[in-house]
């Protein structure tokens, strides 16, 4: 029927009609509108049930030329897990049946929403393809609404982005498949075990005799008394970082499992390795979450550095060291020209608190923790910043960076493998992977990312800068 185009009978129009009509108006790209007049006439009504068909027959037409709907009895299953990241427990008494499907499908989805043109069902779940309406984070809460009100809290909601074309996808799960994972060791004895060996290597870290022989250090234990303010001060500022999430994770309601504290013989820590054990609801939350520690423990630690530079060696003597080892930090480089100012010379000999050296540590415990790859709270920034298809590339490259940087220094080399095969990723989905956060929270997360870069790269200058001589 032609825009604008007068029908040669008077047309009376039942609920059903209009019902057809308007299903059809919302799979369309058009709008249809029918005027008819008041009088009414009895013997268009066969002329109706004409119409009745037609509008019918067009909907079924329009809907197989224009929608990859599957039909209900031959449902396409998709092949893995469009879950990345996420350990589901699943058997078939949890399968979502096909009735459930067409109440999701017809009554909690809709095109107000998220109007749903194919499905996909998995050994987890229901994969929904279509088009999403309005906000992201509006139509997720409808959504999940609606939900809630037929089926309570059986299922959960994951809205993501299909990775195969950058499409928005719904999927829905049964909230049993997402227990979390037991282990066979406790997490609390496993996580005692790794700090009582972190307590060590930060002890070890602040005695040089021991350090430079291993071997030697049963037979002293008594020297590993002699590392225990600079172990205490590394040790601050590790539990200053974790403290920052552990805040942020109960304003956002994230279930956080027991730190892990990784030791190292170089640093003495490589920090904590904590899991996330709830769904995170959104983005903004998980960089929320993740760029809370690195601030904190950065804001700790440059104060520390702050006061090491300007307190005076205790015993008088402090720590001697050449001012060009402030060159391996832009930070710490930059902090010492700015308090120090000439005193900085190159080859000449620096008398310095040791607290200088004990609060760098802990910043740069700080910066390998915001390298963006895998699940570090770089990783995690990243994913929440750009999305999972750009932080993933973004990792690659780190991840590739970090093992050539492990060919001229062990401290990168050892932190390559474990995140390698411990923290590589994939990170597990958010409920709402859609929404972008609030660009001051975006704000917050560069801001963590530039603080690592400032740590761990060169300061260029010279410190010294011998007068010129302007005599002609």
């Amino acid at each position: 029927m032609g825009l604008n185009q007068r029908l040669p009978f008077p047309l009376v129009l039942n609920h059903e009609v209009v019902q057809k009509i308007c299903v059809l108006t919302m799979r369309s790209s058009f709008m249809v509108v029918v005027v008819y007049p008041q009088d009414k006439d009895v013997a268009s009504s066969n002329k109706l049930l004409d119409q009745e068909v037609k509008v019918e027959n067009n909907e079924e037409e329009f809907v197989a030329q224009n929608s990859d709907t599957v039909k209900d009895d031959e449902l396409e299953f998709a092949i893995g897990s469009p879950l990345p990241g996420m350990k589901q427990q699943f058997d078939e008494t949890m399968k979502i049946s096909k009735a459930i499907i067409d109440i999701l499908k017809d009554q909690v989805f809709g095109f107000d929403t998220f109007f749903v043109t194919s499905q996909e069902t998995y050994e987890g779940g229901v994969l929904f393809k279509g088009n999403l309406r309005g906000k992201p984070a509006k139509s997720y809460e409808k959504i999940t609404n609606r939900m809630q009100g037929k089926f309570g809290d059986q299922y959960k909601l994951f809205l993501l982005i299909n990775p195969e074309d950058d499409k928005p996808v719904a999927v829905v799960v049964p909230k049993q498949t997402l227990q979390p994972e037991t282990t066979a060791v406790p997490e609390w004895f496993a996580a005692g075990a790794f700090g009582l060996v972190t307590i060590f290597t930060l002890l070890l870290r602040n005695v040089p005799f021991l350090q430079s022989n291993l071997l030697s250090t049963f037979d002293n234990l008594e020297l590993l008394k002699n590392g225990l303010p600079g172990a205490f001060i590394t040790a601050l500022i590790i539990g200053v970082h974790e403290f920052g999430h552990i805040l942020i994770a109960r304003d956002t309601g994230i279930k956080l499992g027991v730190p892990f504290f990784v030791p190292s013989w170089q640093i003495g820590s490589f920090g904590a390795i904590t899991r996330i054990l709830s769904i995170v609801p959104s983005r903004e939350d998980l960089l929320k979450l993740s760029a809370a520690g690195p601030l904190a423990g950065f804001a700790a630690g440059a104060l520390l550095l702050i006061l090491g530079f300007i307190l005076p060696p205790i015993d008088g003597i402090g720590i001697v060291v050449d001012p060009a080892v402030f060159h391996e930090s832009f930070l710490a480089g930059g902090i010492a020209k700015l308090l120090l100012g000439d005193v900085l010379k190159e080859g000449s000999p620096l008398s310095i608190n040791p607290l200088v050296l004990w609060a760098w540590t802990g910043l740069i415990i700080n910066a390998i923790n915001s390298i963006p790859t895998g699940e570090l709270d770089g990783g995690r920034i990243s994913f929440a910043i750009w999305g999972r298809k750009t932080s993933t590339r973004i990792s690659g490259v780190t991840i590739a960076l970090l093992g050539v940087s492990s060919l001229f220094n062990d401290v990168a080399f050892y932190w390559t493998v474990l995140v390698f095969f411990l923290q590589r990723g994939p990170i597990a989905p958010l409920a709402d992977e859609i929404t972008e956060p609030e660009t001051k929270y975006i704000g917050l997360g560069v801001a963590v990312l530039l603080l690592g870069l400032l740590v761990y790269l060169p300061y260029p200058f010279p410190f010294y800068n011998e007068g010129v001589n302007f005599d002609f």
